[in-house]
C-alpha cells in the first residue's frame, strides 16, 4: 500500500472542504424534496393537460438524475471525511496507489485515482 505525504494544513483545508460541499449537497436534496412536494400539490386532484404533465415528468426526471448523483457524491464525500479520519486520505480505496494532490484539490471526495474512476464510469454506463 502506498503512503501519502500529505501535511496537516492541507488535510485540514481538505477536510473544512468537503464538510462545506456535504453541507451544499445536503442542501440541495433538501431544495428537490420541497420543489416535489410543491410540483405534486400543484397536480393535485385536478385535470392537467398532456403538456403539463409532459412538463411536470421532464422536471422530474431531471430531478431524479440529479438527486441520484448528489447523493453517489454524498457517500464518496462521507468515505473521503472517514478517510482523512483514518489516516488513509490520498490512498486510493481500489489499489492502494496515492492519489495525486493535485487530484485531491480539484475533486476533494476523490477515493480513487483517475484510471479508477473512469474505469468505474465506463462499467456503470453498460449496466
Amino acid at each position: 500500500m502506498a503512503t501519502t505525504s500529505l501535511d496537516h494544513d492541507f488535510l485540514s483545508r481538505q477536510k473544512q472542504r468537503l464538510l462545506d460541499l456535504r453541507r451544499q449537497l445536503v442542501a440541495v436534496g433538501d431544495a428537490a424534496g420541497a420543489d416535489e412536494q410543491a410540483l405534486q400539490a400543484a397536480a393535485g386532484g385536478e385535470p392537467q393537460d398532456a403538456g403539463d404533465d409532459g412538463e411536470r415528468f421532464a422536471q422530474q426526471e431531471n430531478d431524479e438524475a440529479l438527486l441520484g448523483h448528489n447523493e453517489r457524491r454524498l457517500a464518496a464525500v462521507d468515505r473521503a471525511l472517514e478517510k482523512i479520519d483514518e489516516g488513509t486520505y490520498g490512498i486510493s480505496d481500489g489499489n492502494g496507489e496515492a492519489i495525486p494532490r493535485a487530484r485531491l484539490e480539484a475533486v476533494p471526495e476523490s477515493c480513487y485515482t483517475v484510471e479508477e474512476a473512469a474505469d468505474q464510469e465506463r462499467i456503470d454506463r453498460t449496466r
